[in-house]
């Protein structure tokens, strides 16, 4: 059996060390090996959009870019449909790479053999 991540990001500019925590996990992760999904949800979605993540600090935290950059590379990024459609984000307004998709999509990953969830 394969095991999987799937990390529910909430927090963005408004709860920084908690967004960054789930940026840090998940491509901890990817560079473990462990597959990854990241959802950006909440606040979070706005990191879907290029230049985004560049505009986040964090004292003695790794740049959010870079963060976001290794889960591309080696995971899944998702942004939640609702919350797309709240902030007027469409697919074409997307860093390439990132899908949209709903909360079907999550619970599908979420109840998948091996899979653990982790909310931030």
């Amino acid at each position: 059996m394969s095991r999987s991540l799937v990390i529910k990001v909430t927090a963005g500019t408004d709860a920084p060390e908690r967004c960054s925590q789930a940026f840090t996990v998940a491509s901890v992760a990817v560079s473990s090996g462990v597959a990854v999904s990241l959802w950006l949800t909440g606040e979070s979605a706005w990191f879907a959009l290029p230049g985004r993540a560049a505009e986040f600090s964090l004292p003695e935290a790794a740049p959010l870019p870079d963060l976001l950059d290794a889960v591309l590379a080696g995971g899944t990024v998702t942004l939640c449909t609702q919350c797309a459609a709240r902030r007027s984000i469409g697919p074409g307004d997307v860093i390439d790479g990132v899908r949209i998709a709903g909360a079907a999509t999550f619970v599908a990953e979420v109840m998948t053999d091996g899979a653990r969830a982790l909310v931030y």
